[in-house]
């Protein structure tokens, strides 16, 4: 069975986007070497992506550019290269290669997915999507880079869910970031 995680930068508020849904905010100190470094091995680690529409969007509008290439080579390649799937009703088709558009039954397509065999799933962004596979208890682990920044207001990927998490690893980066691991604890 495949291992569903997502993984975002969420403010020290709590937020993963600000009040006006910009989320650059997330890549202060990405000149830190050690954070670099990571995100560049996260990117080239295997796996296949998962993403809602906004996300989707969003990355394949930068990855395949040669804006990415040219400022993060390692992690761009990996972006492209990886299998993607992106869930939307309303997205007409996805162009980014490597890319397959799922428009109906998000649980159940997931729930084939962690079924079969291969590498692991990594949901990037999509609050949405997060909080439909949270409610339907699908997520296996959430890993979180908490970003020294106070946004004031915004959206958690979390919305209405109730869930106890298990601290599993950490890691501190100079920049002030820090990684988080955490596993949903089992229901009572």
């Amino acid at each position: 069975m495949r291992k569903l995680i997502t993984f975002n930068s969420i403010s020290l508020d709590g937020f993963f986007t600000d009040a006006r849904g910009d989320m650059s905010w997330a890549h202060a100190g990405s000149d830190d070497p050690e954070f670099a470094a990571f995100v560049a091995g996260n990117a080239g680690s295997g796996g296949e992506l998962l993403f809602g529409r906004v996300t989707y969007q969003m990355m394949a509008g930068y990855w395949p550019s040669p804006a990415a290439l040219a400022s993060a080579p390692e992690v761009a390649r990996g972006m492209n290269a990886l299998p993607k799937v992106v869930f939307s009703r309303t997205l007409p088709k996805a162009e980014w290669q490597n890319t397959r558009l799922v428009k109906e039954d998000l649980v159940g397509e997931v729930k084939k997915l962690k079924a079969g065999s291969g590498p692991g799933l990594v949901l990037m962004g999509s609050g949405t999507v997060i909080a439909q596979l949270t409610e339907a208890r699908l997520v296996d682990e959430y890993q979180v880079v908490l970003c020294p920044v106070v946004l004031g207001g915004g959206r958690t990927f979390f919305e209405k869910n109730q869930l106890g998490l298990t601290l599993v690893h950490t890691r501190v980066f100079k920049n002030g970031k820090v990684l988080l691991h955490y596993q949903p604890q089992a229901s009572s």
